[in-house]
């Protein structure tokens, strides 16, 4: 990447590494609406998500991370209100 690219750091922490792995494959499943200008990784670590973006302009950089957060926005309460529901065995 050149010099002219912008880069943006998100460290999100989760309750837990399974939560934090809920979350990357729920949202990485959305492709970046400007692939050529937007670059995204997202990873993983112990229970931190971690996304970076690196964008042609600052504004992207903004508006890349925004879309980002309301997604980890809607995973969290997702999690919160189904998790411990989904971990119960189901009963007979």
């Amino acid at each position: 990447m050149s010099d002219d690219w912008h880069s943006v750091t998100l460290k999100i922490p989760f309750a837990s590494e399974k939560h934090a792995l809920i979350a990357k494959q729920t949202i990485q499943v959305d492709p970046e609406l400007q692939p050529h200008a937007v670059k995204r990784t997202i990873e993983v670590r112990g229970n931190f998500l971690v996304a970076t973006f690196s964008t042609l302009t600052v504004r992207l950089a903004r508006l890349a991370s925004n879309s980002f957060l309301e997604n980890v926005d809607l995973v969290v309460r997702t999690l919160e209100q189904f998790s411990e529901e989904a971990e119960k065995p189901p009963s007979s």
